[in-house]
């Protein structure tokens, strides 16, 4: 059996099933970074979000494998379903213990709702289809207003404990960045962040917004051709390299102060300031822009809605909708503005201003008597030229 060079859903020659290298990891986001066409992710994941999903396709891994149930019931979640129609297969509910019995590197088959190294059965689950994920959903729907109830608590206790920072801005660092009175573009390497961000450039180009980006945000900038003027977050998804480009570097910090970012960015000889607050990196960056004066701000990748608020399967998204609530009009999310703007010049218009300036040139240059002088010393300058360039050879 010829094992990592097996296409995504194609078996192989000599067994049935998907074959690849198996990369292990309890957190999708991390494992991602390691993952290889063709790979077998093994993962710990409840309640698979869209945000994993859509990273796992890139990968264009050969099959998922979850040590949990990707769909609890709590609320329903997108990830499944994108992995299913991306046509890999998805086994469930698998059991932590292949976690240890499975080391990285290790040669891996699915079949079915079963798992082999070599010919040895190490694992079994549920297999996920369209029918199984469609009825894991609908039955996901049933129970959603209990998931309503638990974010509406969780929003009043966070209204509580960080009414000082969303009323007054208590807390909020001194930055050297000059926001007031600017537009800010945050870019969360979130949902559809890649398409936003070229939907964005010519908004980009006229209006020099201040470029934030939130963790993995700041990376998708330099891959987009731009250089970040800050990068907010925990720092465990920013490359060394970008929070080495010179841009200001805030580390959030735990409500308590505690920040475990902190040190990797000493580590690198960049200097930064802390954030502490509860909630989430991307919040903490839109308070922050708001309190230095941005006239405006537009998210990238952010999350926009009751169902991504619930997508995202934790109780600190409360913050989030209480951080749009406290921007209002200032905050507007980039599908909207890729959508309504237009660059003020369109290309259309430059190209024909250049045409109607070629045209003045020349017609000014046809009837000047200055230009026929300055034709004929052009004229007398290029024989001379010839003239010298023939005896040379002479």
């Amino acid at each position: 059996m010829r094992i990592g060079t097996l296409r995504r859903g194609r078996a192989s020659e000599t067994a049935p099933g998907v074959a690849g290298t198996a990369r292990l990891d309890r957190r999708t986001k991390n494992l991602t970074k390691r993952l290889r066409p063709g790979d077998i992710a093994v993962i710990d994941h409840v309640d698979v979000d869209r945000v994993s999903a859509d990273s796992l396709v890139a990968c264009k891994v050969g099959a998922v494998i979850n040590a949990a149930q990707s769909t609890s019931g709590r609320y329903p979640n997108l990830g499944p379903g994108i992995l299913v129609d991306a046509g890999i297969p998805l086994v469930d509910g698998v059991g932590k213990e292949l976690l240890t019995q499975v080391k990285e590197g290790t040669a891996l088959r699915v079949e079915g709702n079963k798992v082999y190294a070599g010919e040895t059965l190490v694992a079994e689950g549920v297999e996920q289809t369209p029918e199984t994920v469609a009825e894991a959903m609908a039955e996901a729907r049933a129970g959603l207003s209990v998931q309503l109830e638990a974010f509406a608590a969780n929003t009043m206790e966070y209204m509580k404990r960080e009414r000082a920072l969303l009323l007054d801005g208590v807390g909020v660092p001194d930055v050297a960045t000059q926001i007031e009175g600017r537009h800010v573009l945050l870019v969360v390497r979130g949902y559809d962040y890649k398409e936003d961000l070229q939907a964005l450039r010519p908004y980009i180009r006229d209006y020099r917004p201040v470029l934030i980006g939130v963790d993995g945000g700041a990376d998708a900038l330099k891959e987009a051709g731009y250089q970040p003027d800050m990068i907010i977050g925990d720092m465990d998804s920013v490359s060394d390299s970008v929070l080495r480009c010179g841009a200001e570097v805030v580390v959030h910090a735990y409500a308590d102060g505690r920040a475990p970012g902190l040190q990797r960015v000493l580590d690198l000889g960049v200097e930064a300031i802390t954030f502490p607050a509860s909630a989430t990196s991307e919040d903490i960056a839109m308070l922050l822009a708001d309190e230095k004066g941005a006239s405006l701000s537009v998210a990238v990748g952010t999350h926009a809605t009751l169902g991504e608020f619930l997508d995202k399967g934790r109780g600190g998204m409360a913050s989030t909708f209480l951080t749009r609530l406290r921007l209002g009009g200032k905050l507007v999310d980039a599908k909207g503005v890729s959508r309504l703007y237009r660059s003020r010049i369109s290309t259309l218009a430059l190209v024909l201003l250049v045409l109607a300036a070629l045209v003045s040139i020349t017609a000014a240059l046809a009837v000047s008597t200055a230009s026929h002088i300055y034709f004929d010393l052009l004229v007398d300058q290029w024989d001379s030229f010839v003239f010298w360039l023939e005896n040379l050879f002479t």
